[in-house]
């Protein structure tokens, strides 16, 4: 029976590293525990085995060597991320169009995304103190950020940051972002701003 339960165990993880392949975002441990018809706890318990797998342990507490990929779970859900060690390999294969930097611009913009979610496309403007139309198309072509709603008030498509953010900068959250008063002194209280005129 043992041997039976561990060649489910078996055919779990190997489902599991199917599909976490394939993924190009995080999946969550639900998704996969309905892909898989597995209780989300067992999901659970063999995505922390893969995890310390590929990071050199073994179920016996021996070691193996390093894989050159790394399972991480972040923004809600699981997905395999190269090993930050091979960082500077993976860049030079990588193709120079898909790692495309973004501009002083839509960093500035977006930050101010981040901080002030949900917020219109105005807001941002008025805070930046520039249009910020093109810069808002960019970040949402690149998947950095998403409409979610309107404004009641005025009407204004209303912006917030994407999972896919949060996975770009290594968070499980926005609640994990700085905070930003002590790096600006005197706007402790920036939170407070009227911005009813935006």
């Amino acid at each position: 029976m043992a041997s039976d339960n561990s060649e489910d165990i078996a055919g779990v993880k190997a489902a599991l590293e199917a599909v976490l392949m394939v993924v190009d975002e995080p999946v969550s441990e639900e998704q996969l525990a309905a892909v898989t018809a597995v209780p989300v706890a067992v999901i659970r318990e063999q995505l922390h085995e893969l995890a310390r797998e590929y990071d050199g342990y073994t179920r016996e507490g021996g070691t193996v060597p390093v894989r050159g990929f790394e399972l991480r779970q972040l923004a809600g859900g699981w997905r395999v991320y190269s090993r930050a060690a091979y960082a500077e390999i993976v860049s030079q294969f990588v193709v120079d169009g898909q790692t495309a930097r973004l501009t002083q611009a839509a960093l500035e913009t977006l930050a101010v995304i981040a901080y002030r979610q949900p917020v219109s496309r105005a807001r941002v403007s008025a805070i930046r103190g520039v249009n910020v139309d093109s810069v808002v198309r960019t970040l949402a072509q690149r998947g950095l950020i998403e409409e979610v709603g309107t404004d009641p008030v005025s009407g204004a498509f209303l912006y917030r940051t994407t999972a896919y953010f949060l996975e770009r900068l290594g968070m499980g959250s926005v609640d994990e972002l700085p905070q930003i008063a002590p790096h600006l002194p005197g706007l402790e209280n920036l939170q407070d701003f009227d911005d009813s005129h935006f």
